[in-house]
């Protein structure tokens, strides 16, 4: 049977609903390549994004980009490079660092993540043993514990590409920051156990070292965590401290170096950790990257000096310097108490540029008034009006070196060039106030002596003492006493007088023996007044007949 054929109508009714279903497949179509550029777009943005943030980082890290061939979500197999070859070439590092390679990801809004194992960097402690860390430990331990991925609180603002690009960067210094932490660290263990001047290992464990460096003194180095805060990182210290594994033959000396720091922290004899961290990176920084680029060690280094010089090595230098640090700051203090107990002395500190030599000028200048007087009296060459007293200290030995007093050979000839010349000491540290005190009294003898052929009368000097010859044939001395702990004043002076027969016990006069035929207290006396009793004796003794 043959179809009948449409109507007019019919045929138009087919047309209308083949016209509405193209329609409606055209409409869905344009929605969905609408909803297709959008989200085209929007990938687009957040590529631009993360490859402009790409371009900014590289300009200051090594990017690099490793084919996959399924990349995962948020990853196009892109990590920045940290690891340096020339220091594993050179070979002062052994073992690369497990945050040498950075991957690079992406977050939900398109811009680059850099994301970080838990407590995978760690930064660099240093402290005393035994002594509770200060402020500026702990301001420390502020600065640096923060390389850990940022809160996410930008996250949620609209935080433009700037910030971003700039925590990124932050976020790599750290990294970077860390790496070389753990550098110094193993650095440090493997001069540790080697023989090395000053240096000698008392307890050991797992990113932590503790070393005594001589004169009772005990140091710890340490990698701690750096999202801790300061009480986790100071218990986190402290366990260490106890759980040390320390070899057998050091308990007495960590005790002993325990009772010793007792003592330093009593007086202020630690310098300040924060100073000496600062000083040890410096070090091994120089020798890390100055080796690298075959540099000579410490070139242009004023701090350190050569370390390897006298064959301590690094770490030796490093306890060397730290441990004449703390011997230094205990002759300051000797110095000051001396200084602080005469009023007519200051202490001059001297930069020497060498982080084992240390320096002070004890100075006696005469008062002006004094000088004024002088010159109105007499219009003739002067007495020495200045005195210097300098005192070197080499690691833990200390030399002193003072002008203007008598040596034992002037003494016996009586020979003035000699008498004036430069002598020099060694000394220890508990001999160090009344050798001074000494050479401060007769420094002022000398300028009495001076003062004495001035006018014209004949004087005998002596070392802490200058003896006149009265008419009668007697003798008045005036002698200088010293003490360091007298609270009044550290120099008094006496006035003693002898007859004829009693002139070759001069040079051995005791203070405090009652045998002398008479002597007189003088009392703490200022230049001054030392001033106007010389002139009492010279008018006593004939007022220039001699």
């Amino acid at each position: 049977m043959t179809r009948p054929k449409a109507l007019p109508n019919e045929v138009l009714s087919d047309l209308s609903v083949s016209a509405a279903t193209k329609l409606q497949c055209y409409r869905h179509l344009g929605i969905y390549f609408k909803q297709s550029a959008k989200s085209l777009e929007q990938q687009i943005a957040k590529e631009a994004r993360f490859y402009g943030a790409l371009i900014r980082l590289q300009q200051n890290w090594k990017v690099k980009r490793q084919r996959v061939a399924a990349p995962a979500s948020g990853n196009e197999g892109f990590t920045i490079d940290l690891f340096d070859n020339s220091l594993y070439d050179s070979a002062p590092v052994s073992r690369p660092s497990s945050l040498s390679t950075i991957r690079i990801d992406h977050d939900s809004a398109g811009m680059l993540a850099i994301n970080l194992p838990p407590n995978s960097c760690r930064s660099f402690r240093f402290g005393f043993l035994g002594v509770q860390s200060g402020d500026s430990s702990k301001q420390c331990s502020k600065v640096k514990n923060s390389c850990s991925p940022r809160p996410s609180k930008e996250a949620k603002e609209s935080v433009n590409d700037d910030e971003c690009v700039r925590e990124k960067h932050s976020l790599l210094r750290e990294v970077h920051q860390a790496i070389f932490y753990e550098q110094v660290f193993d650095i440090v263990n493997r001069e540790a156990f080697k023989q090395s001047l000053g240096v000698n290992v008392t307890g050991i464990r797992e990113n932590y070292l503790q070393l005594g460096i001589g004169l009772g003194i005990s140091i710890f180095l340490s990698l701690i965590p750096s999202n801790q805060g300061d009480l986790s990182v100071d218990s986190w210290v402290n366990q260490n401290v106890e759980s040390g594994i320390l070899p057998l033959d050091s308990h007495d000396g960590v005790k002993l170096a325990e009772e010793k720091d007792d003592i330093l922290r009593k007086s202020g004899g630690y310098p300040n950790p924060l100073t000496y961290e600062i000083y040890l990176q410096q070090v091994f920084h120089e020798y890390l990257y100055g080796r690298a680029k075959n540099k000579p060690i410490s070139t242009g280094t004023r701090v350190s000096g050569p370390p390897t010089k006298d064959g301590s090595g690094l770490l030796g230098h490093f306890c060397l310097s730290l441990a004449h640090r703390i011997f230094s700051n205990k002759v300051h203090v000797e110095l000051e108490n001396a200084v602080c107990g005469v009023p007519y002395l200051h202490l001059v500190s001297h930069p020497t540029w060498h982080s084992r030599t240390s320096s002070w000028t004890v100075f006696l200048k005469v008062p002006q008034s004094i000088l004024h007087a002088e010159s109105n009296s007499r219009t003739a060459e002067t007495a020495k009006s200045h005195f210097r007293t300098n005192v070197v200290v080499n690691d833990d030995c200390i030399h002193v070196e003072g002008e203007g007093t008598p040596n034992v050979v002037g003494l016996f000839k009586g020979r003035s060039e000699d008498m004036s010349s430069m002598n020099k000491y060694d000394c220890d540290l508990a001999d160090l106030p009344v050798i001074i005190l000494q050479q401060v009294a007769s420094q002022v003898i000398r300028w009495l002596h001076e003062e004495a052929l001035m006018v014209g009368i004949k004087a005998n000097r002596d070392f802490l003492s200058l003896s006149f010859e009265l008419d009668q044939g007697e003798t008045v001395s005036l002698v200088a006493h010293v003490d360091p702990e007298d609270m009044r004043g550290c120099i008094s002076w006496w006035l003693v007088m002898e007859d004829g027969f009693a002139a070759e016990r001069k040079l051995s006069i005791d203070i405090s023996d009652d045998a002398s035929d008479y002597k007189k207290f003088l009392g703490h006396l200022s230049l001054d007044v030392l001033y106007s009793t010389l002139m009492d004796l010279v008018s006593l003794c004939g007022g220039g007949s001699h």
